[in-house]
């Protein structure tokens, strides 16, 4: 199985809303996210988005980097946000890509849904032609 690692500042909205769709549309991938700085909550449209999507764990949180090492080595990591990808340290032996989204933290639940769209069509993009699935 291959190991994704998704970075963001605050792993509240983008790198966790990643980590569901990841773990549900694609059977040979094992998600994970963290952020350089993260805020300890996941925001509750981030959530919603996931129970409607039926790609919800309860075991989804915002943690650090560290707490995530643990799982390395990863196939990859993908930054999602401009400052995850200048924050966030090098992990040997990953290949690291930045795929930006737009943060939907403070917006209303439309921009969520965008979000979402936008990861199930960019990011799943960029990792049917990274892992060739």
């Amino acid at each position: 199985m291959k190991k994704v690692l998704i970075l963001c500042t605050g792993n509240s909205c983008r790198s966790i809303m990643a980590e569901g769709l990841i773990n549900k549309y694609f059977p040979s991938i094992k998600a994970y996210s963290a952020g350089s700085k993260p805020s300890g909550r996941v925001n509750p449209n981030a959530k919603k988005v996931l129970i409607e999507e039926n790609a919800w764990k309860d075991k989804y949180h915002s943690k650090t980097i560290e707490e995530v090492l643990n799982e390395a080595p990863f196939d990859l990591a993908v930054t999602v946000c401009d400052n995850a990808a200048k924050e966030c340290p090098i992990i040997p032996g990953t290949k690291t890509i930045h795929i930006p989204f737009v943060d939907p933290d403070g917006k209303k639940y439309e921009e969520f849904v965008k979000t979402k769209e936008e990861i199930k069509d960019r990011l799943f993009s960029a990792l049917r032609t990274h892992f060739q699935v």
